[in-house]
């Protein structure tokens, strides 16, 4: 990543802006991670730590592929937003530490996002009873085109048309 500026400015959600992701943000990002009430809603088993800072580091951080940013509210972390190809697919992802759930953190920052984001159709495949996460993807635009299956878990498949 060689863009240093942020984007985004503020709403009634706080000051959300993105920027490029530093080392010192993975602590948070790890935190956020491991929250009891973010992996059941997620349905994501996070990493131990060791493993969590080497998938950034080598897997993420180092991919030209992946697009990932870092979430501000105020100046400190609030999570992440992350794009990548799989397959014939490119997907979003994105993580929020529970103090930013529910203020419209997440919505402002996918929408940010989404303008660097060029790739359509882009995909999303959030757990299917996260339905916070759902309806923040349908508010930008996602559609329901069917599921998939993560382990025991059935997630739903989104996906942001080229004429968004």
């Amino acid at each position: 990543m060689t863009d240093e500026s942020e984007t985004g400015g503020a709403d009634n959600s706080g000051d959300v802006r993105l920027r490029d992701v530093t080392d010192h943000d993975l602590d948070a990002l790890f935190a956020y991670e491991h929250d009891p009430e973010a992996v059941r809603r997620s349905r994501f088993t996070p990493r131990p730590r060791d493993a969590f800072f080497r998938h950034w580091r080598e897997r993420v951080l180092a991919d030209p592929d992946c697009l990932v940013r870092t979430v501000t509210v105020g100046g400190e972390v609030a999570g992440s937003v992350v794009s990548w190809t799989e397959g014939e697919r490119r997907f979003v992802g994105y993580w929020l530490g529970r103090p930013y759930w529910g203020r419209g953190v997440g919505t402002r920052a996918l929408g940010l996002f989404l303008e660097l984001e060029p790739v359509r159709p882009l995909y999303a495949d959030p757990f299917g009873g996260n339905t916070a996460s759902v309806r923040l993807l349908e508010r930008h635009g996602f559609e329901r085109s069917g599921t998939v299956r993560h382990g025991e878990d059935e997630h739903l498949l989104l996906v942001l048309g080229a004429d968004r």
